[in-house]
């Protein structure tokens, strides 16, 4: 089994950008996730958004803290057997799950969804403590862990945490890919950042002046998607046959120039 997982979607750049590639490499992978927290102008998603990566072969899509900026994803966070996750140890008043799993041809796959709390504002409950939970309450063949978190500690400690428990335990997040990616002891195929899907010319995929904006005025200011030099960032990870990872690769990748937003 070869599984796909791409970074942060950020914005118009990135969803172009995605959605240009998936259609060149998908029958290469068995199973595709992408976190999409940030496709949406950069904060959020949309139904019309979700619709478009499941046309282009997306199996599940992840996210983190911004899920919450578009009220119209809440209906199909919430509707059974959803593909759109948010993290799971959010406090049970918010709607949807952070679990799901899928039959891919026969294995059962499923991907958690996680939040950290590590140099956030995160108020919901410990990642630690609902990654024991889920993995003591539910079964699968194959599971993938998407951590939303800040903090490479916070992501490193988790992973080694459920090492031997899950198969694949990957970052997101920060949209900078981390150049660890590695097998953890136990046998999970492990890498602290995902990095993201968008502009390689901004600051983490929003344009350079407002971000720099924020920095020297010490105050919020809205910030604008960087366009141009689109790249895609992700992991690629086989399994053999016994569901054992055999071999991992960071995607790295600029893709051919692409219509820029206006």
């Amino acid at each position: 089994m070869r599984i796909l997982l791409l970074g942060d979607i950020v914005g118009e750049p990135g969803r172009k950008t995605v959605l240009s590639y998936l259609p060149r490499v998908r029958d290469q992978y068995d199973f595709v996730i992408v976190n999409g927290e940030n496709s949406a102008g950069g904060f959020g998603i949309t139904p019309e958004i979700t619709q478009s990566f499941l046309d282009s072969g997306v199996d599940v899509i992840t996210s983190g803290n911004h899920i919450w900026k578009k009220d119209s994803i809440f209906p199909i966070l919430s509707s059974p057997g959803s593909v759109v996750l948010r993290p799971a140890n959010y406090f049970p008043d918010k709607p949807g799950t952070g679990v799901v799993t899928l039959n891919v041809g026969g294995t059962s796959v499923q991907v958690i969804n996680l939040q950290g709390k590590v140099f956030t504002d995160f108020k919901g409950d410990c990642p630690f403590k609902t990654a024991d939970k889920i993995l003591r309450t539910t079964e699968a063949d194959v599971r993938i862990v998407d951590f939303h978190a800040e903090a490479t500690s916070e992501k490193l400690a988790l992973a080694h945490y459920v090492d031997g428990r899950v198969s694949v335990f990957v970052g997101t997040h920060t949209h900078i890919q981390t150049a660890d990616d590695q097998v953890l002891p136990g046998g999970t195929a492990y890498l602290t950042d995902l990095g993201m899907c968008g502009s390689s010319r901004g600051v983490i995929g929003m344009d350079v002046k407002s971000s720099i904006g924020r920095f020297l005025s010490d105050r919020y200011s809205k910030l604008c998607v960087a366009t141009g030099g689109e790249m895609i960032n992700g992991f690629d990870v086989t399994l053999d046959e016994k569901l054992a990872v055999s071999k991992v690769r960071r995607v790295y990748e600029y893709v051919q120039s692409i219509e820029e937003c206006s």
